[in-house]
């Protein structure tokens, strides 16, 4: 028993000596950021909605994972999210008996974090891809339109790669 909670000392120990964290949960922006604005998304595509959700669940991951304050002012944060919707396209994912059941909508992004009084870029992706599936039904019937629902699926996921990125600082 007693070598089993020595053993158990030394890995917690050497753990938390060489840096390992949980994904998401570090600080890698400078100190001096304590207020970060989200910005209106800008739209190439014809996916309206997509583009407006976005900056709010970005703002709201920010507020429940991090210690920033999320402001709408740009020019009285510490830095300023900003991003554009590029591309938005959906395929089929799978088929079953020549009909389609599965549809995979790829939406691409331009996204830049920036402190706003150096101006120097604290976080960029420049055609980051995000996923997301979606049923349809095969009985014409009982179709229901489920590509609605797939965007906020893939609004709050992208929100949480998008603050994760920014944590992590990759």
């Amino acid at each position: 028993m007693e070598q089993t909670v020595v053993a158990l000392s030394l890995v917690l120990v050497a753990l938390t000596g060489c840096g390992y964290h949980v994904a998401g949960h570090g600080d890698l922006m400078p100190k001096s950021v304590k207020t970060v604005a989200v910005m209106p998304f800008g739209n190439l595509t014809t996916r309206y909605k997509l583009a407006r959700t976005l900056p709010t669940d970005i703002g709201r991951e920010f507020l429940s994972r991090t210690r920033y304050k999320v402001i709408a002012d740009a020019n009285q944060a510490d830095a300023v999210l900003t991003g554009t919707l590029s591309n938005f396209a959906a395929f089929t994912a799978i088929s079953t008996n020549g009909r389609n059941t599965t549809v995979e909508a790829v939406v691409t992004l331009q996204m830049t974090l920036t402190e706003r009084t150096t101006g120097k870029v604290l976080f960029s992706r420049k055609g980051a891809e995000y996923r997301e599936r979606y049923e349809i039904a095969v009985d014409p019937k009982a179709y229901f339109d489920e590509s609605g629902s797939a965007m906020v699926r893939l609004s709050k996921a992208v929100a949480r790669s998008v603050v994760t990125g920014v944590l992590e600082n990759f």
